[in-house]
């Protein structure tokens, strides 16, 4: 049995927010309301209001300005960069991508993943494993789990390489509607199995994108595990100095 865990509302309040810069209603280098207004317009209470805009803050969206208030930043090359990845596990065609798929079955749902899913531990979920080779080197491994209940009438049990990405065939399939990505950026130390499959030498950490694919609800549709070898990434932001 699955059970609905509805997003915090500050983060509902973020996604909201952030909705309306990509969208263009909060333009870069615009005021956004006020807290006061905020409060007003969403019936929320001021502290939601401010974690949500910290919030923004942090991941760059929104940046105070000294007797100016709270200006749209727009998208930052950091922000970018982990959007891409996010959109690219949900998106991408496994079947055009240079790489194999590894392991495709039911797995004993891991508890980070649990958490975001909704699931009692000891569940068992389907994983979808695919690695990346570019150019010539592993450079990616993706490990997304969906739950039971989105797998039947599917193809995401094939063995087969999947055409057109997860996101598309679900959407097709089961009717359901993607609508926000959350990622958890985070490094750690990769399982055996995981090192022997990127070709890291003992004791070289990944970078670890915890993709979480919502609907409109905040219900996980998919959640992804993009792996990237710590020491064949270069990260790049910019950012304004007060």
């Amino acid at each position: 049995m699955a059970y609905e865990v509805e997003a915090p509302k500050y983060i509902r309040l973020a996604q909201t927010i952030q909705q309306r810069i990509e969208d263009g209603t909060y333009a870069p280098g615009s005021k956004v309301p006020s807290e006061n207004q905020l409060v007003q317009a969403f019936g929320m209470s001021r502290p939601t209001v401010v974690r949500a805009l910290e919030l923004l803050k942090r991941d760059g969206w929104l940046e105070s300005r000294q007797g100016y208030g709270t200006i749209v930043r727009g998208r930052s090359a950091g922000v970018e960069r982990k959007d891409r990845r996010g959109r690219e596990a949900l998106e991408r065609d496994e079947s055009q991508t240079p790489g194999r798929l590894v392991v495709v079955g039911q797995v004993p749902v891991p508890a980070r993943v649990a958490s975001v899913l909704g699931l009692p531990k000891r569940s068992e979920v389907l994983m979808r494993r695919f690695l990346v080779v570019e150019p010539g080197e592993p450079v990616e491994l993706v490990s997304s789990y969906f739950p039971s209940d989105l797998v039947e009438d599917t193809e995401l049990g094939s063995a087969d390489p999947l055409g057109g990405g997860t996101r598309a065939h679900l959407e097709a399939r089961k009717k359901v509607r993607f609508d926000h990505v959350t990622e958890r950026v985070s490094a750690r130390l990769p399982e055996r199995g995981e090192a022997e499959l990127l070709e890291l030498p003992d004791g070289m950490p990944v970078l670890s994108v915890l993709v979480l694919a919502c609907d409109a609800s905040g219900q996980a549709l998919q959640v992804s595990d993009v792996l990237l070898p710590a020491d064949r990434q270069e990260l790049e932001d910019t950012y304004r100095l007060s």
